[in-house]
């Protein structure tokens, strides 16, 4: 199975904090997350996708296109129990 490091090498994403819903499922989607020590809530998820795992040695990923209540666009992806992870979208 592939790392979270080599997972992170992917597309430039760094690893971060997220806090999660959980209503049917465990961190069914994000809420806020901590970045760059500093706390920013969602105040709105954009786009949400996921790319199924068919290869035993790549996780399921689940992404989530959000904004921040302070207009920041990010990319947060959930690598399947293992890590969240965030790049900043332009």
């Amino acid at each position: 199975m592939a790392s979270s490091k080599e997972l992170s090498a992917d597309m430039n994403y760094e690893q971060v904090d997220v806090e999660c819903y959980s209503g049917h499922k465990a961190n069914e989607r994000p809420i806020a997350f901590t970045y760059h020590g500093h706390r920013l809530e969602i105040s709105e998820i954009m786009d949400r996708w996921y790319e199924g795992s068919v290869n035993v040695g790549r996780p399921q990923i689940d992404y989530f296109k959000i904004r921040t209540a302070d207009g920041q666009v990010f990319l947060l992806r959930y690598l399947s129990e293992l890590v969240w992870e965030n790049r900043t979208v332009t």
